[in-house]
């Protein structure tokens, strides 16, 4: 099993990942620590939402906007 984070604006639109590389985790925790650490600096660069995949297969989505 592969983990990503898929990033998009908030329309739905596909935002590449800073450096243009997708980062792939072992395990949904390994992922879900990663984006705690990681989802200011994503704002920054423009992504609205992640939305967590596991081989490909849709998980969750999530805001990167603080409430």
């Amino acid at each position: 099993m592969v983990w990503t984070w898929r990033y998009e604006k908030a329309d739905g639109t596909a935002v590449a990942p800073s450096g243009g590389q997708e980062e792939e985790f072992a395990g949904q925790g390994d992922a879900e620590t990663w984006i705690g650490e990681s989802w200011k600096q994503l704002a920054e660069d423009g992504v609205d939402t992640a939305v967590l995949l596991d081989d490909g297969r849709e998980i969750y989505s999530m805001s990167l906007h603080e409430a």
